[in-house]
């Protein structure tokens, strides 16, 4: 069955997000009086039990449990606040939420930011740093010399090939790779962002296919999806084997642009050190569009 199926955001989608973030809490997060005490009812999950989070919410525990069952209607704005600050959830899980209950509507194609000038002019004024924007759906819309000479020809790419997860199918274990102890975490990474683009525009089957694809091939990607986490890391570390620098250990930085739903992701090395030499050899700024 696909990972991922477009054209809908369906009740399941936001039991399973419910569900998730339930068992994601854990008892000695609360006041002890919010928490059913010790008993012959022993924990079978390290979270919370469903009667505790509908008593936090205010609602009643047959609702909550319809609700986590897929079987109760859509919850009013009033009943996802009270969900969300009973389960603990960031500003970004009560959005997920708000739109997994249909509260906000789903965005289009037209949403989709354009490149501004001035975006395009900070990439290229970022050199010698590599750098590139991407959209909701990982596409590389965007870049500077310095990451088509770190990373691939971008221009050389089809468009559709264009995007963070297909290259890193191409290109994992090849050009980059992850330090001890971070493997898995870009597969993460992108769960987050598509799982919270994927709220935001259910019927393109374009990201629905980009899933299932990735999915197929990497089981951490399927792991972080089935989390419903939204949280993507700011920062994650990389190693990078250059076929003309040489091997180079990388922070792979990414940043909202604001006023767009465009992301900027920035490659930098700590100064002083021989990647920081390596990323100056790719070459001066670009000349401003």
């Amino acid at each position: 069955m696909p990972l991922c199926q477009p054209a809908r955001v369906s009740r399941a989608e936001l039991a399973d997000f419910l569900r998730r973030r339930r068992e994601a809490l854990r008892p000695a997060q609360l006041p002890a009086t919010a928490v059913h005490p010790p008993g012959p009812r022993a924990r079978r999950t390290p979270g919370l039990r469903r009667e505790e989070v509908a008593a936090l919410a205010g609602v009643s525990t047959s609702y909550y449990e319809r609700l986590e069952q897929a079987r109760a209607p859509r919850p009013s704005p009033q009943v996802l606040s009270a969900l969300g600050t009973a389960l603990r959830l960031t500003d970004t899980e009560r959005e997920h939420l708000a739109r997994l209950a249909g509260q906000i509507p789903p965005s289009t194609d037209a949403d989709r930011t354009p490149v501004p000038a001035d975006a395009r002019r900070l990439l290229h004024r970022l050199g010698p740093f590599p750098a590139y924007l991407v959209n909701d759906l990982e596409d590389i819309v965007a870049w500077n010399s310095a990451a088509a000479a770190l990373i691939i020809d971008f221009a050389q790419l089809p468009a559709h090939e264009r995007n963070t997860v297909r290259l890193a199918i191409r290109l994992g274990g090849t050009l980059c790779s992850a330090p001890v102890g971070a493997e898995g975490d870009f597969a993460r990474q992108s769960a987050a962002h598509l799982r919270a683009a994927g709220a935001r525009h259910p019927a393109d089957r374009a990201l629905g296919e980009l899933v299932n694809e990735y999915a197929a091939h990497n089981p951490d990607f399927v792991a972080g999806w089935r989390s419903h986490d939204v949280h993507p890391r700011p920062t994650l570390r990389k190693r990078l084997r250059h076929p003309e620098l040489g091997e180079l250990e990388l922070d792979r930085q990414t940043l909202l642009m604001p006023g767009t739903s465009l992301r900027l992701v920035l490659y930098t090395a700590d100064p002083g050190s021989p990647s920081a030499a390596a990323l100056a050899k790719l070459g001066p700024p670009d000349a401003t569009p």
